[in-house]
């Protein structure tokens, strides 16, 4: 298929606002299938895994086409939870055009809002089409007002329904100034006048539009001013330029479940909308850009991969230039290893159909690539390019996870592993630190899903625990202290000695009082932070040769720290004084001298356990303000500031990692789904004295139980 008769949308919306439902009927208007599918039956295209079935929502994107009018309709529906938006971004990554279904009887909801951000950042052209227009509490005017406040005046109605709830069949074009109206069973309706009654609000509506199709072009805003309209040709022309550049949203009407309206949209979509060769060129990582040409080398930009039983990993991809033909090969721009693709497809969700070639812009799917994954480019042999990667949202929710036996961990490693090639929000972390397998992801249904995942593909299961917090241990005052290391049982034993001072460290602070410092180290530790070592040792009492051995005596007690066994930090360590032994003294009994001499010192220097604080944005509605506040409250958080955006209200705030934990299920809970969060890590901050004396004592337990 050429690439101008390519057209990329993807579904976008709230859960339930009937995207599946919508991209059944478009596929069945178009033919590419016998009989619509339902959610309730199980057997839609979009939603053909085991998981979708049950939960009867759309867990997955998916992949299918359709041919309309001699173009090819690639659609990508997507699923509308929020814990699930990596499955969303993917696809809007390789998108032409949104498609955003707004539910006529609940309006602009949050997860439309998620979404919208997310439009903005890729400058996909959008198209509104309210749903459900035949439910008995939809609202169209309501819904539209919404959308023109959330959205912005460039949303514009294309049409309006005449008969809203469940006798619904009729919806007025003020494009092309006729009213359609639908068969009790949908499908294509019948062309009529547009009534009396209704001509002056739709001939306002078709000057709005008019208007708006002539301010994206000079010629054609002249042209409107001397003779007051536009040809057909001329509005198409400014609508697709204004649908482009963000400049014009248009509003369709639907009731995906009554076959009404999809037809009109895929018109639409098909004359106005633009295709992949009518977008910006792709952004590549060199700050260079790539156009969409089948003359070009060839290059595809991997965007989502899904394991299938007995098949192995699928690679959908995109086309970003050239064309790629069945068994081409292909290097990976990320690690050199070089592709054969023996089969290249188009899908229709899980019905995949073989195809010689695609071209540049298409959307397909290949099998058994050897080592390519999500966000990975490929090019032509002797083509260095990489596309710029699709950026996934920051981790919202984290648990820690358990095999059943300590024969599973290997196991649950590997299918975790797994699972994360599929979704790259799903980060996992074997931390040494805290001796924990701990999952990062979007929220509890995300982590639901994975152990889902888990038990039915890969036959391993786990449970979730809450995770340990990754502490840190720093001091507040100077402290000095010595300690001798002595051992002695025949033949030679051991012996060192040292004295030592212990400062909190800050940059650029002053050499420490009443030493000479002969040599100074800087280290920055793995885990953050600094140790400043400072040998000030004069006169020989220590050799030299022993100052390695010391800092590594007081690295491995930083490493686990005195008060909880967590890391140390941002700490000035002046070595100033000792005793050697020519016989018995080595670099393991300075260790241990400087060990030992640091613990104490520690406890002596006013200790502070810090904990990680994150900053934390929360949009809600505002008759659920009040209730989020006092949830945040609870939390020892640290308001910082209120706002609005759109018709939602914004919170900012600090607030401890350990208050954080099922935080997603808890704000779902107390707004009814009415807010979203999103979190990112500020700093480390002193913990209350009570925390404080809380983890300690845990800690000394944990130990005297070991």
């Amino acid at each position: 298929m050429e690439t101008k008769k390519i057209r990329n949308i993807v579904l976008l919306g709230h859960s339930g606002s009937g995207k599946s439902t919508f991209a059944e009927t478009m596929l069945f208007e178009a033919g590419a299938i016998k009989r619509r599918g339902t959610i309730q039956e199980g057997n839609t295209i979009s939603d053909f895994t085991n998981i979708e079935k049950e939960k009867q929502n759309s867990i997955f994107s998916s992949l299918m086409h359709l041919n309309w009018r001699g173009n090819r309709i690639n659609i990508m529906d997507t699923p509308g939870l929020d814990d699930l938006i990596g499955e969303v971004i993917s696809s809007m990554k390789v998108a032409d055009t949104g498609v955003m279904i707004l539910n006529a009887k609940s309006g602009v909801e949050v997860g439309t809002e998620i979404l919208w951000d997310y439009t903005n950042d890729y400058k996909t052209p959008m198209v509104f089409v309210i749903n459900q227009l035949d439910h008995e509490n939809a609202n169209f005017d309501e819904t539209l007002a919404q959308a023109k406040q959330r959205f912005g005046n460039k949303v514009l109605p294309f049409q309006y329904p005449l008969n809203i709830g469940k006798d619904f069949n009729t919806i007025i074009d003020a494009l092309r100034m006729v009213m359609y109206v639908f068969p009790p069973e949908g499908g294509k309706p019948e062309k009529q006048p547009i009534p009396e009654s209704e001509k002056g609000r739709a001939q306002e509506m078709h000057n709005a539009l008019v208007e708006a199709a002539a301010e994206n072009d000079e010629a054609l805003m002249e042209k409107f001013f001397d003779d007051g309209s536009l040809t057909e040709e001329e509005l198409a022309e400014g609508l697709t330029k204004g649908l482009a550049n963000h400049d014009i949203f248009p509003v369709f009407c639907a009731s995906a479940e009554k076959n009404m309206g999809s037809g009109r949209i895929m018109g639409f979509l098909n004359d106005i909308a633009p295709s992949p060769a009518d977008r910006a060129d792709a952004k590549l990582q060199d700050g260079t850009t790539l156009k969409c040409s089948k003359d070009d080398d060839t290059s595809i930009f991997i965007y989502k991969t899904m394991s299938e039983p007995g098949v192995g990993n699928l690679s959908y991809f995109k086309v970003m230039s050239g064309k790629l033909t069945t068994g081409q090969e292909l290097v990976n721009a990320e690690n050199g290893t070089t592709e054969r693709f023996s089969q290249i497809y188009v899908a229709n969700g899980k019905v995949r159909e073989h195809q010689d070639e695609l071209l540049a812009g298409d959307l397909g799917v290949t099998v058994k690539l050897k080592n390519t994954h999500t966000n990975n480019t490929l090019n032509k042999k002797g083509v260095e390019r990489k596309i710029e990667p699709i950026h996934f949202p920051e981790p919202r929710h984290r648990a820690a996870v358990v095999a059943p036996s300590s024969s599973e961990v290997e196991k649950m490693a590997k299918a975790l592993h797994a699972i994360h090639e599929e979704d790259p929000t799903l980060i996992v972390e074997f931390s040494k630190e805290l001796k924990q397998t701990i999952l990062h992801g979007q929220g509890k249904l995300h982590f639901d899903i994975v152990k889902y995942k888990a038990n039915k593909v890969y036959k391993v299961d786990f449970i979730f625990e809450r995770p340990k917090i990754p502490y840190r241990e720093t001091i507040t005052k100077a402290a000095d202290e010595q300690y001798r290391h002595k051992k002695q049982s025949g033949g030679s034993g051991q012996f060192a000695e040292v004295h030592m001072r212990i400062e909190p460290y800050y940059d650029n602070m002053p050499d420490p009082e009443g030493l000479t410092v002969r040599k100074k180290e800087i280290e920055d530790l793995p885990w953050g932070g600094k140790l400043a070592f400072y040998w000030c040792i004069v006169g020989g009492s220590i050799d030299a040769r022993f100052a390695n051995a010391i800092k590594k005596g007081i690295l491995q007690k930083m490493e686990e720290g005195p008060l909880t066994g967590s890391n140390c930090r941002d700490i000035r360590v002046s070595i100033y004084d000792g005793k050697m032994h020519q016989v018995d003294s080595n670099d393991m009994a300075f260790m241990i001298a400087s060990a030992q001499a640091f613990k104490n010192a520690f406890h002596k220097a006013s200790p502070q356990i810090m904990e990680p604080i994150y900053a934390v944005n929360i949009l809600c509605d505002n008759d659920v303000m009040g209730d989020v506040m006092s949830d945040l409250n609870t939390r020892r958080a640290m308001i910082l500031g209120m706002d609005t955006e759109g018709h939602y209200q914004k919170i900012t705030a600090k607030v401890p990692l350990k208050e954080l934990y099922n935080y997603s299920s808890s704000l779902r809970s107390i707004t009814q789904g009415k807010a979203k969060f999103s979190r990112r890590f500020l700093e480390y901050a002193q913990t209350p004295h009570d925390v404080q004396q809380e983890l300690v004592n845990a800690y000394k337990a944990e130990m005297a139980d070991a």
